[in-house]
């Protein structure tokens, strides 16, 4: 087998093998492989941020950038594959435990009735008491069940973590509508699995409860993927939106549809607002396709372009 090939099957073992446990740290070590080339977004700025590797039955689903001083992710990191659409209506909301205290660790947890809610949860994390009188807002999931093709990945996106308040019309009219196209999109074209990172921009206001403020409201939604094996066939109104395409939003009353723009334009927007830096990064060199990289890496090597077809056995069907 050729070098190459040898070093993606390694990967995507490593990728693919469940880990031991889930934590909140400085960084994502034990959940990096949601990350394109394993590589987190770079230039997200905020003044509490916890890095939460997002656990639930045992496994690992997804990671999140928490910004604790706002009880609000700043991103949610996850893989797509192929999936339904269909929505999960049976799964309780739930918080994440590790964010409590630095000791718990393991499974995303059910929230407790309002009256039983621990002081500690509602310090760390928004709970479900925070959208009662909300009225103009929904808890909008930045990881969404649609996107995911198995039932527990479904279930786990149903976390506080993972959610973000946005107003029930562009909820419902735009955001919604516009996940439904990218799901459409990477089923049809995008081979293997997608890297999807969906965040916010902030701020965009406060939620209160009891006259004290509670939750940020973001101002902007968006979202990036990278398909790095897609289909070099498709239509050519859809070509140009691969390997990596992204799109963004206004959360707000006003109806707002979603921009879809290159990831280097949404990087451009993102680095324009107070909470990213001028080194802000979504993808690992922007989003390379598996073509390209394989490429540059046999030209490095000074050998002639490989790609990993099973040659072998072609050869003895011929």
């Amino acid at each position: 087998m050729h070098p190459f090939c040898t070093l993606v099957l390694s990967f995507s073992l490593l990728a693919a093998s469940p880990l031991a446990s889930a934590s909140v740290s400085s960084s994502f070590k034990g959940c990096s492989h949601f990350f394109y080339m394993q590589t987190p977004p770079a230039g997200m700025e905020g003044a509490d941020l916890r890095r939460v590797c997002q656990k639930y039955s045992d496994k690992l689903r997804y990671a999140t950038l928490y910004d604790g001083s706002r009880r609000l992710p700043l991103y949610s990191a996850y893989i797509f594959r192929k999936s339904d659409g269909k929505r999960t209506v049976d799964t309780p909301w739930m918080y994440e435990p590790q964010l409590v205290s630095d000791n718990e660790g393991g499974n995303m947890r059910a929230l407790p009735l309002a009256e039983d809610t621990p002081p500690l949860i509602e310090h760390s994390q928004a709970v479900l008491e925070d959208y009662t009188d909300a009225v103009d807002y929904k808890r909008g999931p930045l990881n969404p069940d649609l996107h995911q093709s198995e039932p527990d990945d479904k279930s786990s996106t149903y976390t506080l973590t993972n959610v973000v308040p946005l107003i029930t019309h562009f909820l419902d009219a735009s955001w919604k509508p516009y996940l439904d196209t990218i799901r459409r999109r990477l089923n049809n074209f995008c081979h293997g699995k997608a890297f999807m990172v969906a965040g916010v921009t902030v701020p965009g206001g406060t939620l209160q409860r009891e006259s004290r403020d509670r939750l940020a409201i973001p101002k902007h939604l968006w979202l990036a993927y990278c398909c790095p094996r897609f289909d070099r066939n498709s239509p050519h109104e859809v070509r140009f939106m691969f390997p990596g395409y992204a799109g963004y939003a206004l959360n707000d009353h006003t109806d707002h549809g979603v921009a879809e723009v290159p990831l280097k334009t949404l990087e451009s927007f993102l680095k324009s607002q107070s909470d990213a830096d001028r080194d802000l990064a979504i993808f690992y060199k922007g989003c390379v396709s598996e073509t390209t990289f394989r490429k540059k890496r046999d030209l490095t090597r000074g050998t002639k372009p490989t790609y990993c077809t099973n040659r072998a056995k072609s050869n003895k069907l011929q």
